[in-house]
């Protein structure tokens, strides 16, 4: 790979990847790994970054990173940032001592909140890139994803967030449980909508409906496509069903990848909400360079 004069780093550092942008002259470099925080010890997490971006450095380089990183099991732990908060900037980073000497690493806060406990880490840089983009924005984003969040936005302030396990869930549905041998790889769109609607209006019949899944199969030849779709309906529109009080009458926005933003815009347009829809990489982006810019102004 070309050599590149980099001016600083911005890392996302999650569970199993890790991503870092290289910033300089001309349009940002992405470097990604699949060194994320879950396969690393302590020990290795600076070896971990270095092999990524140890070949681009030249001098003392500003690195500013979100994300899991500075979680319990990351590099170092970084206090929350407490509702109702800002998205915490740079003022709340906890400046990291490294053994490489190029390294000036910069870790970000997570947010929590304590009735009812809640905590995030990561999202909170998306919804920073978010406002710096759309400071007037107020009512609820909705961060589609393995743990999706949904959070309420008001005067540039995260007033209170919820969590919902809807995609882990459905992972742990479609390849661990007896669900597993129903389920595809395919696709059906009405399928999708219909459990949806099924699960908003009856949110307490989903463990029956779950099993129905395997009993269609087995008796009516149910397809795996539809299978698929139907159980990702369920627990989607199961979500939405908990989360009424967060998007009832409110704007709301998704950020997310373009996949689950369009799952989630089909699940919100028969309840009559149309979101506006951004990419979380590009957020994250926008957010971990509004923290560089107030750092950059004391450096």
């Amino acid at each position: 790979m070309d050599w590149i004069a980099v001016d600083w780093i911005a890392v996302e550092w999650g569970t199993t990847h890790l991503r870092a942008w290289l910033i300089g002259a001309g349009a940002p470099r992405l470097l990604t790994s699949d060194r994320g925080m879950g396969t690393l010890e302590r020990d290795g997490v600076e070896p971990a970054l270095l092999e990524l971006v140890g070949d681009h450095l030249s001098g003392p380089t500003p690195v500013i990173a979100c994300g899991l990183v500075g979680g319990r099991q990351g590099w170092v732990e970084t206090a929350y940032a407490k509702v109702p908060c800002a998205p915490p900037g740079i003022t709340q980073a906890t400046r990291v001592p490294t053994q490489n000497p190029h390294l000036d690493l910069y870790i970000l806060p997570g947010v929590s909140q304590n009735a009812p406990a809640d905590v995030m880490r990561g999202e909170e840089t998306q919804i920073a890139g978010f406002l710096s983009q759309q400071p007037d924005f107020d009512g609820v984003i909705c961060l589609p994803g393995t743990h999706t969040k949904w959070v309420h936005i008001s005067a540039g302030e995260i007033v209170s967030f919820q969590t919902v396990m809807t995609g882990e869930l459905f992972a742990l549905l479609s390849t661990e449980s007896v669900l597993r041998h129903s389920i595809g790889d395919g696709w059906d769109a009405a399928a999708f909508d219909a459990a949806v609607s099924e699960a908003i209006s009856r949110p307490q019949a989903i463990a029956a409906k779950l099993f129905t899944l395997r009993a269609e199969s087995l008796l009516h030849d149910q397809s795996p496509d539809v299978a698929r779709a139907r159980l990702s309906g369920l627990l989607v529109g199961l979500e939405l069903a908990a989360t009424k009080p967060y998007w009832l009458g409110q704007n709301i926005a998704l950020i997310g990848t373009a996949d689950l933003n369009r799952l989630y815009a089909a699940a919100m347009a028969a309840q009559g909400l149309t979101p506006v829809s951004q990419t979380g990489d590009d957020l994250t982006l926008a957010g971990l360079t509004a923290a560089y810019e107030t750092l950059k102004d004391t450096l």
